[in-house]
């Protein structure tokens, strides 16, 4: 199958190009951004070597639902999505930190309360909590915006100290934070699931917040299913989700947690072609539609011209 795994345009205006773990963004105008999400995939900030056929579509479309979905609570970024793997919109000067918040115990808090750790980026979790439980309530936990390596925990004390964002600033993120995660759940409730945590980033023209990047998508968010979630706690099993968690799994039990002198196992066409599906399987989920898979005749070549048309256009 055809997957986009890197690109290589130039166009009329571009002034820069950069290229993400799962991201090729071009500089328009030093005003507009064209970004293509490809079909690359990461985890534990590594891009593996193989590129997985429609994620970058997935990954997109559901971004652009769900920033429509909550562009009353917040703007964002968006301008035009003139391609299932791209989308066009305005330059933000970005946060360096990333919002995370989480509704229940999951993930790397997990692992972190695993260890006997009872804070989370200065938030004090209590005690007899079992993996996948319900927080009291949903708490922020955020990163450092790593530009390269991994993103760091940090609490809120830290980045008011260190000036990495303003405490106006900072309040109205975490207001927004809040807001955004409410509608998500109120979203995932009606598709029969439940938003575990997710991450959001944000970006400043002036002094307007904007939203920015990817947001309740299975590789910034963790979903689990809603049907059976109370029995399967109960039982101490693990809880049914929907999320990238399965292509960490894989690779944690082939001997892969992104650490120096680790090997990514190798990727059989038959294991990306499981990683495309349940990729397919997330977005039908997590939207209630039907994914429509383009025509795969040359795919470079209908993105490139997807973003001349819509560059024209501005």
């Amino acid at each position: 199958m055809d997957a986009i795994k890197e690109t290589h345009f130039n166009f009329e205006g571009q002034t820069n190009y950069y290229k993400g773990k799962v991201r090729d963004v071009y500089t328009i105008k030093d005003k507009y951004l064209a970004m293509v999400v490809t079909d690359r995939i990461s985890a534990f900030d590594v891009v593996l070597p193989e590129a997985i056929p429609f994620k970058g579509q997935v990954l997109n479309q559901i971004a652009a639902k769900f920033l429509q979905a909550t562009s009353d609570i917040v703007p964002n970024w968006v301008i035009n999505v003139p391609d299932p793997s791209v989308t066009i919109g305005r330059i933000c000067e970005p946060f360096k930190v990333e919002m995370v918040i989480r509704g229940y115990l999951a993930g790397h808090a997990a692992r972190e309360y695993a260890l006997g750790k009872r804070q989370v980026c200065g938030v004090t979790l209590p005690e007899g909590l079992n993996e996948n439980d319900i927080l009291p309530e949903p708490i922020i936990t955020p990163t450092t915006k790593a530009s390269v390596g991994h993103d760091e925990d940090i609490s809120r004390e830290e980045i008011l100290k260190q000036g990495i964002v303003s405490e106006a600033d900072y309040n109205q993120l975490e207001n927004y934070t809040r807001q955004l995660f409410k509608r998500g759940t109120e979203i995932a409730a009606k598709q029969g699931l439940i938003l575990v945590d997710t991450k959001y980033e944000f970006g400043k023209v002036g002094d307007t917040i904007y939203l920015i990047d990817e947001i309740h998508t299975p590789d910034s968010s963790r979903y689990f299913y809603s049907d059976g979630y109370a029995q399967r706690q109960e039982k101490g099993e693990p809880q049914k989700q929907l999320s990238k968690e399965f292509v960490r799994k894989w690779l944690i039990e082939n001997g892969f947690q992104g650490k120096d002198g680790q090997q990514v196992p190798v990727m059989t066409p038959e294991i990306v072609s499981s990683i495309s599906e349940r990729y397919i399987e997330l977005y039908e989920q997590i939207t209630g539609e039907e994914f429509v898979k383009p025509q795969l005749t040359d795919v470079l070549q209908r993105v490139q011209n997807s973003i001349n048309n819509a560059l024209a256009a501005l």
